[in-house]
């Protein structure tokens, strides 16, 4: 090996074992491993960024916003109210949902077909009494098979066809040619899971009529004077919430954590108590030993400072007048919503926190969740993990489920702007007919003109959004804060990573050791081995990293074979968007962990299947399709 591939597969192992290890970001990773290629002289400092300007990202960044468009307008709420049964068998609710899931897909960002589906499946779940995540991973992986059938349907396909551009002659990849082969891939695939997949998916607690019945959320309780609670023993406590299906995790007295608390130990008032129970259970538990929420009593920033007893005592005044003047009482029924004022509309809403959320390592302390926005979280959920920590000093992950509690207008917009989606029927954003229509339009005209050979999809995109920004069909406001920029940065920094591959001849040498190891110079077997390792790395890191590093060696593949390019391109294609073995491999896959109740090994078990489906019929049709 030369010094240059030494130091490019140097740059390449380390960038995929920090990908894998997931500490930073995929972005900063990929911003490293750039400089370090600048810093080696492998990069020219003249081209290194030249990826932001890269069609491909051009492209990435339209369609988020042109999907944001359809969203907001409700255009996509007609066509799933169209499409989707209200009363149905089982099978064909769930062949319904996900095939509009994956038509979806292959025309807007399959994260927001997901988000905007998922109310609808969690409502079909309740309607036939089933486990909320034995739709919604289902409805998620249908999503991820419908990005492939069409170029910008996901990211890998438009990192794919960049390039193919750059290093073949043959150009970009036009719109319908990842078709053929994925929709056959993505029809197959949601048939098999509307069919008999979803029967495999772990039950994992069964929905009730008329909640969610998600993972156990995390509250914080406070022990009121006078209430049943105070004075007895945290043994007793637990012994009366064993009944309601809660426990007691920890408790907090003084503003101090107190960690183990033993069973002995006596409780009184104003003492706080970290339970976990479900959202029925919660309400029940209050009623039960007259606790009250922590956070929903809470009216300025001054409260969190609790250690002391004038501040303690200012509380207490505080909330006797509040309570004289609202008359809110603790609740004796399944509603937590008693407890709350009754002068103005205030509800209780849950909501699940999206992959690029900003809200994601931010709590609500450093938010000032409540005296900048005017809401109180009153609860979180998040499956596979146990904390004692105060709920206000938690830090968000994605996946998380927020209950919170607020003026509709007010946690609707917070949700918008904070990358969260509802966890029930969205009834504030009523579809506008008229620009539902336009919305549509704008999409179809691009595609049209796309497919028709008269502008480059960067192009026609970008036309579309200027459209949908003038017609004010996506809001000033959101225009920037609906691109995923991680996404963004993360391909305009490894396609030139990708180039200095190729350029020194390492994604070369890496093919040939493949080749000569495995393959052992058969093209079909080299075929698979590459859609099967793009598969692996794609279920432990970002799909369109996966892409990115593949793509050369695939490109080495065929060289060394003197082989189809394309077949290897669209073998990468394929693997890239087939991430189903674990949580982590796709976005799709982490919005459900937490309403699905989900652990980390409950992936594999449709997963596997499915992938070894996809093998086998993606190897066929590619050699057909695009002979070798």
């Amino acid at each position: 090996m030369t010094p240059d591939q030494l130091i490019i597969a140097g740059i390449l192992l380390a960038t995929v074992l920090a990908f894998l290890w997931g500490r930073w970001r995929h972005d900063l990773v990929a911003i490293c491993a750039l400089l370090a290629c600048i810093i080696t002289g492998l990069v020219n400092h003249v081209d290194a960024f030249s990826g932001f300007s890269h069609p491909a990202v051009i492209t990435v960044a339209c369609i988020l916003i042109l999907s944001a468009g359809l969203l907001h307008s409700g255009a996509v709420d007609w066509l799933t109210r169209w499409v989707l049964p209200s009363t149905s068998s089982p099978i064909l609710s769930i062949i319904a949902l996900t095939g509009t899931a994956a038509l979806l897909s292959g025309f807007m960002n399959n994260v927001g077909a997901l988000a905007l589906l998922i109310p609808v499946a969690l409502q079909i779940a309740s309607r036939l009494e089933m486990p909320p995540g034995q739709i919604l991973m289902p409805l998620a992986f249908a999503s991820i098979l419908g990005g492939m059938t069409t170029l910008i349907g996901t990211p890998p396909n438009l990192i794919v066809s960049g390039i193919r551009a750059e290093t073949t002659e043959s150009g970009y990849f036009s719109m319908f040619d990842f078709t053929p082969v994925g929709l056959t891939v993505a029809s197959i695939g949601v048939l098999f899971i509307a069919l008999l997949g979803w029967r495999i998916v772990p039950a994992r607690k069964q929905t009730s009529k008329d909640t969610f019945d998600l993972s156990a959320y995390l509250t914080e309780v406070r022990v009121t004077s006078g209430s049943k609670a105070e004075g007895m023993r945290l043994y007793e406590i637990e012994a009366s919430l064993d009944a309601v299906d809660a426990q007691v995790i920890g408790l907090v007295r003084n503003n101090v954590r107190i960690t183990p608390a033993g069973m002995y130990r006596k409780i009184f008032a104003d003492d706080i108590l970290i339970i976990e129970a479900e959202a029925e259970a919660l309400a029940k538990a209050l009623s039960d030993l007259g606790l009250e929420l922590e956070e929903a009593k809470k009216t300025d920033a001054g409260s969190e400072n609790e250690n002391t007893n004038d501040k303690k005592n200012v509380r207490k005044e505080k909330n006797e007048h509040e309570q004289d003047e609202q008359s809110a009482t603790l609740p004796d029924s399944d509603a937590v919503q008693e407890q709350l004022p009754v002068t103005s509309e205030v509800i209780l809403s849950e909501y699940v926190v999206l992959p690029a959320s900003p809200l994601i390592n931010r709590s609500a302390k450093t938010l000032e969740l409540r005296t900048r926005y005017g809401i109180n979280l009153l609860a979180l959920s998040r499956k596979g993990r146990r904390t004692t920590a105060r709920l206000r000093t938690i830090r968000f992950k994605a996946g998380d489920v927020l209950m919170l509690q607020g003026s509709p207008e007010i946690i609707a917009e917070f949700a918008d702007d904070m990358g969260c989606v509802p966890l029930a029927e969205r009834t504030l954003r009523i579809p506008d007919k008229r620009k539902a229509l336009i919305a549509g339009l704008i999409m179809a005209t691009a595609i049209g003109f796309i497919v028709a050979g008269l502008l480059p999809p960067a192009v026609a995109f970008l036309c579309g959004v200027l459209a949908m920004t003038v017609l004010q069909i996506v809001p000033l406001r959101l225009l920037y804060q609906v691109v995923d920029w991680p996404v963004i940065v993360l391909l305009a920094a490894l396609i030139p990573v990708a180039g200095a591959m190729h350029s020194t001849g390492t994604a070369d040498l890496i093919a040939r050791a493949l080749l000569d190891n495995l393959a052992q110079g058969h093209a079909i077997i080299a075929l698979a081995l590459i859609l099967v390792v793009t598969m692996t790395l794609s279920d432990l890191m970002n799909n369109a990293a996966t892409a990115a590093v593949m793509c050369p060696i695939a490109l080495g593949t065929a060289s060394q074979l003197n082989a189809n390019p394309d077949t290897f391109l669209m073998a990468v294609a394929i693997g890239a968007s087939c991430a189903f073995l674990t949580p982590i491999g796709h976005q799709n896959n982490t919005l459900i962990l937490g309403p699905g109740g989900f652990r980390f090994n409950d992936y594999w078990r449709l997963g596997l299947p499915l992938e070894i489906l996809v093998i086998s019929i993606s190897l066929p049709m590619l050699i057909w399709i695009w002979p070798l």
